[in-house]
């Protein structure tokens, strides 16, 4: 991507340039994922956690056709504020670019322009993936093969517990996207500290993931990422039997409407928030916190920045 197309923010092309360490977050969160005025208050609170942890924060989004890579304060307001600002994959950012639209940035869309602009980490609450009943929808994540070609480290509590778990793991050892157990030995589950599913590879210290990602570098070979699953503490997470009965009846009534495809996420979501009430909001702000924080110390422990 030309220097032109791409706009990194002042301080973000500062801190790269001397190598201080920089965090890439999403801006779907703010845009799509919470309510006004919650949405921007959140937003400075996850750039102040960046900064809390030693490094610099780069929200990333798309307005009026430039991608964006760390925004000033008025940008902020305005993808938290403007009912115009789109929802934009890795697959819409030409077409945005090429229209001059605005779009908040998914995980795919994020990762993809963060690495373009030189960042290695990013954090963000779960990723998407295999959707359930895979077999007979074929439905998967762009996510996922967004993430098998390109080389950064995102922080993460697993995926969308709404997701079919197992094959999503399986579906990213098939890509060779590596992943680190961030202090347990068990994938989390998003709104959960675990979905019961094991992971190889358990590290307890940012310089440990940091000291992977040095090997990642210095074995070449595919750029793929590393994911860094940090669980959302078990104090704050969802109530894991309200959960496995929220989520079932949705499920159910998801059959019964007949909903399909792209509005099967949102409509679980949705459902999950309003039937628990909205305890699975506050489980995902608190994975997303934890997770912003551990990323921004990641960042900091890379050998070769300067803190």
């Amino acid at each position: 991507m030309s220097e032109t197309a791409l706009h990194l923010s002042p301080e973000v092309r500062e801190a790269l340039a001397a190598r201080r360490p920089v965090v890439a977050l999403e801006s779907t969160i703010i845009a799509h994922g919470l309510p006004r005025p919650r949405n921007l208050a959140v937003a400075r609170e996850l750039e102040a956690l960046v900064r809390s942890g030693g490094a610099v924060p780069a929200t990333v989004a798309v307005l009026d056709g430039r991608p964006c890579v760390g925004l000033a304060k008025d940008q902020l307001e305005r993808v938290a504020e403007d009912d115009s600002v789109r929802k934009l994959g890795h697959r819409d950012l030409a077409p945005a670019l090429a229209a001059g639209a605005s779009g908040a940035t998914t995980v795919s869309a994020t990762a993809f322009l963060a690495a373009r602009a030189g960042i290695r980490v990013f954090a963000t609450g779960g990723l998407g993936g295999v959707h359930r009943g895979w077999t007979e929808t074929q439905d998967e994540s762009a996510d996922l093969r967004l993430l098998a070609r390109t080389r950064i480290t995102v922080v993460c509590a697993g995926v969308k517990s709404i997701l079919d778990v197992p094959a999503t793991l399986q579906r990213l050892e098939t890509l060779g996207v590596g992943i680190l157990g961030y202090g347990t030995d068990r994938f989390p589950g998003f709104y959960l500290a675990s979905s019961g599913e094991p992971v190889d590879w358990t590290v307890g210290t940012p310089e440990e993931v940091a000291a992977v990602m040095a090997a990642q570098d210095a074995l070449g070979g595919p750029e793929t990422a590393l994911l860094v699953a940090n669980p959302v503490p078990e104090e704050l997470q969802l109530d894991p039997a309200l959960h496995d009965r929220v989520l079932a009846e949705a499920l159910d009534d998801c059959r019964d409407r007949g909903i399909t495809g792209q509005a099967v996420t949102p409509f679980l979501l949705d459902q999950l928030m309003r039937r628990t009430g909205g305890a699975s909001l506050e489980a995902n702000l608190a994975a997303v916190r934890g997770n912003v924080l551990l990323a921004a110390r990641i960042a900091a422990a890379r050998p070769g920045t300067d803190r």
